[in-house]
């Protein structure tokens, strides 16, 4: 049997992970797997040495508070995928983690493949780190056709598999009655992690009472996740806003941001899930003002969005920090709707970009062939 250890720090990881897995499973029978993971590997059969939200940090300020009980976890990890000892260890996402991890797996054997999916945004900050990759992977996977250039200049081996999020093919034709007869729709995403619902909901419901008053005629609905329905809710419940409504069923967030003329999106996977759907948007995101200085301290980009990144320019407005506050996002709302040339230039220059960032068969199944590959 050959064996593959699957490496993986969030729960997105989790599910990337999982995609490419499911793909070797169907080629496969002969491989034996391990984890780092979460429920989506679960599902598909593969234990987890531990659970994943014992290593699970995503702010700067978290991953200091848990500085020693992250390195305590990447000893143990390291020792748990020796003991295997697999063909590949396969890693995903999560640099700060499962790159440590890496590292030290191949010091102690350099026999092991390994392979990374989805490079750390080296373009961002710290590019210098593509030297010290180099030691230690064997092949790293990409989203984005412009960062072959960097690893390229190392002679690190890559590859553009393509973004994962536009893969998938939406339906647009799901019909939920309740919303049928909704017009002037507008889309709203406060974000997913708590910490992202505090700074953005009073904001949000600022925005929405300004729109009203300048013109009711519009209906607003949040876009939430199970988990966090009920946070945002508390703040929809201390309103008496008749326009205003909250969703968390998958199936009805698509039906209902298809129908959607306009979105306010927090910055992240999510605004580019809306251009894939072809609505117009803008971008707001805010945070405690410790991990924004660090972020600007560390970041060597001028935008957040990977639309305008790609484009090194404001496609999609992007109101961030001190700009992200109900008077600014109102006015480039309003401006917005009431400028439909403006749109249609926005969703053709979105469309554009999106089509650069498409592989030619599936991101899971080109990760899964290279891979592969490594296989004999």
């Amino acid at each position: 049997m050959k064996k593959i250890f699957v490496l993986t720090g969030e729960p997105s990881g989790d599910k990337l992970a999982s995609e490419v897995i499911s793909q070797i499973k169907t080629k496969r029978t002969d491989i034996e797997f391990l984890s780092v993971g979460g429920a989506n590997l679960e599902k598909l059969g593969i234990k987890t040495i531990y659970e994943q939200k014992e290593i699970t940090f995503i702010a700067f300020t978290d991953i200091l508070l848990n500085f020693f009980k992250i390195k305590r976890k990447i000893k143990d990890t390291v020792n748990e995928i020796l003991k295997f000892n697999p063909n590949i260890l396969f890693s995903v996402d999560s640099p700060d983690f499962t790159l440590r991890v890496a590292k030290l797996v191949k010091e102690k054997n350099p026999k092991i493949k390994i392979i990374h999916f989805i490079a750390p945004k080296v373009w961002a900050w710290r590019e210098g780190r593509v030297k010290k990759m180099k030691e230690f992977l064997d092949h790293i996977l990409l989203l984005f056709k412009f960062e072959k250039e960097y690893f390229d200049k190392e002679k690190l081996t890559n590859t553009f598999v393509g973004h994962p999020l536009l893969d998938k093919k939406i339906n647009k034709n799901i019909q939920i009655d309740q919303f049928i007869d909704k017009k002037n729709t507008i889309s709203i995403f406060p974000g997913s992690r708590i910490s992202e619902i505090i700074y953005h909901m009073p904001i949000l419901i600022n925005f929405i009472k300004k729109m009203n008053i300048k013109d009711p005629n519009y209906n607003f609905i949040f876009h939430a996740t199970d988990k966090n329905k009920e946070l945002i809710s508390s703040y929809i419940l201390k309103e008496s806003i008749q326009n205003l409504e909250i969703i968390s069923d998958d199936k009805i967030k698509t039906a209902v941001l298809n129908k959607s003329i306009f979105a306010v999106v927090k910055s992240g996977t999510v605004s580019l899930e809306v251009c894939k759907m072809n609505i117009p948007s803008v971008i707001i995101y805010k945070m405690n003002f410790i991990n924004f200085y660090l972020a600007k301290f560390l970041l060597n980009i001028k935008f957040v969005n990977m639309i305008n990144i790609i484009n090194n320019r404001e496609v999609i407005p992007e109101l961030i920090q001190s700009e992200c506050n109900a008077d600014e996002i109102f006015k480039s709302v309003y401006y917005f709707l009431k400028k439909p040339d403006l749109i249609s230039k926005q969703k053709d220059e979105i469309k554009k970009t999106l089509e650069t960032l498409t592989s030619p068969s599936s991101s899971s199944e080109e990760a899964s062939n290279i891979i592969l590959s490594y296989i004999s």
